[in-house]
């Protein structure tokens, strides 16, 4: 998976004076360039404003009643490109800056053009042909995989838009097809319904399943304005997928385009415009403070990115959006091919949600339309509204980690419920199937796969990489979860999966010395290995076992004892409850490390941090389901006559 450290940033901001709107395109307009710490530079436009209209229009494929011949399309393609591409090699601190930024193999290079004049938003610079100097030289400057370039435009603005991409996703899919029209619907939900799969609860009952979908993806057919205003109103959207046809209106007798949705209550056209579209998509409080906006909205409707005329206030649907406080606006700047917006949405979602970097798939969305529909040029069509924040690159790194952490826990679900590890304490296991036990192993393989491609993003394992190290905890406390799956199945496949908990652990531990949960489980599978019953043990067997666990551990057992004690006094709410939870399980494990500490005294702490944990319910429910959990494991599957006694007192103390 790409990383957002293998992404570095170069800004081209493009100033003329007055107003955005109300000015054409002419080669006598000056703009200021600037880029890097160079100096400004002043840039001409070797277009005007007729000439640049009459070029558009031979890109437009053979609609609007246009005549052009494919040889046509693709010469003026060409030109356009290698026009753009000179322009923007008159600014020499930019080839510098590309040059700096791409300092290693493979990385991206993120070009944020910053602009906001009208005229400008006209011109596409999507389409640019790397100059002489530049990275892949005459070829198009954004395919190229010499160094690879995503490029985005933004709206120029004196106070930075606030995102939030950390959060769990939620997506809007509307479509419309007003008076009979055609729009590939069915692709489209496909697409999205594919992308949410890993997310979505494994159900055996059809409806139960559809009940699942929907609360990753909520579909509107027939899309009215006020169904769409309705819908985020009520509802939070973290992205928002719009299937429509473009259609042409005319505003203070200017021609702009907008999206034909349907007319509230019939099936009519409603030509939408940017403006409209943002207020229904901005949910507000009575007192006209934002509630929640969706973080990233694509628009699969020709010419949503399209400005066609700079004289009036107001520009194309993606740039008012973005104006309004949208942070990343996906759109298309000329006409659309239906099957290259599903080859769009496809790999728009898969790539969002898995928790890629937004502008890695934005690179690989246009390669993958070049190669995939060779007979258009959608790959220059796409055009992106973005913003991005000083801790952008932090914020998607902890949505793939949640990502990834969902996607796992979706399949635990499923393996839980064959093996019945949820059943309260002394329950009896179901008894599984032939059937169930087949689904078990691919289950199994899937969570380990997507935990090895976690684990090798990032391939530092020197002490103190405290990332490396969480994702190797949370890798033994998967393996520690498999082992009782495979309990009931598979003595071979159990005692692996708890061998590799243990190696995950003791790695864990290595890169995060001071770690106090993951002491705690390193030496809680070290016991769990060595005290399980066992027919045949016997009990001087298993205290002769203990006393060398002591011996090698025990100084260890005191030390991370005191560590949570000192943690617990410098922390609060959520947190605090874990450290309760971890001082809890410290103490059941006291009956094999403490050496000869009384049992009444280790009851006695483990109650007291029991009850504590139980208190701070108030705060979060999760760390005391977890405790309930873990201490269930203990009685269930890994049961030791040393602290059955005490897991049994754990439970009534945190089920009070």
């Amino acid at each position: 998976m790409r990383e957002a450290s293998a992404i570095a940033s170069v800004k081209l901001e493009l100033l003329r004076s007055g107003p955005a709107h109300n000015q054409l395109l002419s080669p006598l307009t000056s703009y200021i360039a600037l880029c890097g710490s160079d100096g400004p530079v002043t840039l001409n436009m070797p277009f005007e404003q007729r000439q640049l209209l009459s070029r558009l229009q031979r890109l437009r494929y053979q609609m609007d009643r246009t005549q052009t011949s494919e040889d046509q399309r693709q010469s003026e393609l060409r030109d356009l490109g290698e026009v753009i591409g000179k322009v923007l090699g008159l600014v020499p601190a930019l080839l510098s800056e590309l040059g700096s930024a791409s300092s290693g193999n493979g990385r991206l290079v993120h070009l944020r053009l910053v602009m906001s004049a009208f005229e400008l938003g006209m011109v596409p610079f999507e389409t640019s042909i790397a100059a002489e100097g530049f990275p892949g030289a005459g070829s198009p400057l954004f395919l190229q995989t010499r160094m690879p370039i995503c490029v985005t435009r933004e709206f120029r603005r004196g106070r930075a838009l606030p995102i939030e991409w950390n959060r769990e996703p939620r997506i809007l899919f509307a479509f419309a097809a007003p008076d009979g029209l055609y729009v590939p619907a069915e692709s489209h939900l496909q697409a999205l319904r594919e992308a949410i799969d890993p997310w979505v609860k494994i159900e055996e009952d059809p409806r139960a399943r559809i009940e699942e979908v929907k609360k990753h993806l909520t579909v509107l057919p027939n899309a009215s304005l006020e169904q769409i205003r309705t819908l985020c109103a009520s509802g939070e959207f973290t992205h928002v997928h719009v299937l429509a046809h473009g259609k042409s209106f005319r505003h203070c007798g200017e021609e702009r385009y907008g999206l034909a949705l349907c007319a509230e209550g019939s099936t009519a056209v409603d030509v939408v415009d940017g403006e409209r579209l943002a207020i229904a998509l901005i949910a507000s409080d009575p007192l006209g403070h934002t509630r929640h906006r969706p973080t990233l909205v694509s628009l699969a409707t020709c010419d949503s990115g399209n400005i066609n005329s700079p004289l009036t206030p107001g520009g194309s649907i993606a740039h008012e959006l973005h104006a309004a406080g949208i942070p990343w606006v996906i759109a298309s700047q000329f006409p659309l091919w239906m099957k290259a917006s599903a080859v769009a949405v496809r790999e728009l979602y898969s790539g969002l949600l898995k928790g890629t970097d937004p502008r890695w798939v934005l690179y690989e969305l246009r390669q993958r339309l070049r190669t995939d529909v060779p007979e258009t040029h959608d790959w220059a069509s796409i055009v992106a509204y973005s913003t991005v924040s000083k801790d952008f690159e932090q914020q998607v790194a902890q949505f793939r980690d949640q990502q990834m952490r969902r996607r796992i826990e979706v399949k635990f679900e499923r393996i839980d419920e064959l093996v019945g590890a949820n059943s309260e304490a002394g329950a009896e296991r179901p008894t599984l199937t032939e059937a169930q036990k087949q689904e078990l192993a691919p289950l199994a393989a899937a969570i380990r796969a997507d935990l090895e491609s976690w684990r090798a993003e990032s391939g530092c394992l020197m002490p103190g990489n405290t990332e490396m190290a969480h994702r190797f905890g949370v890798s033994g406390a998967c393996e520690k979860r498999l082992g009782i799956a495979f309990n009931q199945i598979d003595e071979s496949a159990e005692q692996q999966a708890y061998e590799a908990c243990r190696d995950f652990y003791f790695q864990a531990w290595k890169l995060d010395p001071c770690n106090h949960w993951l002491i705690t489980q390193c030496l809680a599978i070290r016991a769990i290995l060595a005290l399980r019953d066992e027919e045949g043990r016997s009990m001087d067997r298993v205290e002769q076992e203990a006393r060398q666990l002591a011996a090698d551990y025990g100084v260890i057992w005191q030390a991370v004892r005191q560590v949570v004690d000192w943690r617990i006094c410098n922390l609060t709410g959520r947190e605090q409850a874990y450290a309760y939870s971890t001082q809890a399980e410290l103490d059941l494990l006291g009956t094999v490390y403490a050496g000869d500490m009384a049992g009444e005294a280790l009851e006695g702490m483990l109650v007291k941090h029991c009850k504590a944990l139980r208190e701070k319910e108030i705060f979060n429910a999760q760390p005391l389901v977890s405790a309930r959990r873990q201490f269930r494991r203990y009685l269930q599957d890994w049961p030791s006559p040393l602290w059955n006694d005490l897991a049994r007192t754990a439970l009534e103390n945190l089920s009070q």
